[in-house]
């Protein structure tokens, strides 16, 4: 058996029995400040990162880097209190280990929250504003699925077209409706950080037609789109983009938005979930 498969066999066995080998439907992976649904768990059992064989380490702040397993709204989940960017130094097969595990276990669907600069190009972006994500570009210059291909992992030149599932983006529309919540579908497009973009750089992204710009996102969908999971990305604008905000972007600002965001993305989280 090849070292990487190994090592999800292992961080796999550890989390079966440490959770009575619990199934879970659906995988939440929480951004920057985005903890808040962590706390709607029931009959929850926290798995921290150090304590799962081969886990990297969530090394950001507002990212508490825990497994949680249970449920919400009656529905098995697991949920990442946290998730590991390219940025923190680690490869991309590592930032997306968590999704080998998931896929392992065989998570069925997957919800990515992240917090995102807002580029103003086609959408009237404000700080606070949600957006789900219908497509991607990849500005990170290296891609998840490079390197040695295994059978188990799905196939070795997946089709990209749909990412996103149109279905769980449908019902999140839905839901923010019923919610009276505002949200917009738009393009993200994924640095590789960790500093912030440049005022040039988003006058570029803007005109390759990207709506928000951020650091993760991107290489667990490419990963999860692989394993056949199905993707609903959804992103709060934490602050306006360089050259387009008038203050210096801090990630002091990231967390003070999620603070607001965050409560919004918890409930329109908790009504998808219950549809699925």
């Amino acid at each position: 058996m090849s070292e990487i498969l190994k090592k999800i066999e292992q961080a796999v066995d550890l989390i079966k029995q440490k959770t009575n080998n619990f199934k879970p439907l659906i995988g939440i992976i929480l951004g920057s400040g985005l903890g808040e649904i962590a706390e709607e768990i029931e009959q929850k059992i926290v798995i921290p990162y150090e304590e799962v064989p081969n886990m990297p380490k969530s090394t950001v702040s507002g990212h508490k880097g825990n497994f949680i397993f249970g449920y919400l709204e009656k529905k098995p989940v697991l949920v990442m209190q946290g998730r590991i960017h390219f940025y923190e130094g680690y490869t991309m097969q590592e930032v997306t280990f968590p999704i080998r595990i998931m896929q392992k276990i065989n998570l069925k669907y997957l919800i990515l929250t992240s917090a995102v600069g807002g580029i103003k190009g086609r959408l009237p972006l404000k700080p606070t504003d949600i957006v789900l994500i219908k497509d991607h570009i990849n500005f990170i210059g290296d891609n998840p699925l490079r390197g040695e291909h295994f059978e188990e992992f799905g196939e070795r030149f997946p089709d990209m077209s749909e990412v996103y599932d149109k279905n769980l983006i449908e019902i999140a529309k839905n839901v923010a409706k019923e919610l009276n919540i505002k949200v917009y579908e738009g393009i993200y497009l994924a640095g590789r950080g960790p500093s912030y973009e440049t005022p040039a750089e988003i006058k570029m992204f803007k005109k390759l037609g990207a709506d928000v710009v951020g650091m993760s996102v991107v290489p667990e969908a490419i990963v999860a789109n692989q394993a056949k999971i199905k993707i609903l990305a959804i992103t709060y604008v934490s602050n306006l983009a360089a050259g387009i905000s008038k203050k210096a972007l801090s990630h002091k600002e990231v967390l003070e938005t999620a603070n607001v965001a965050g409560k919004r993305i918890s409930k329109l989280i908790k009504e998808v979930v219950k549809k699925i």
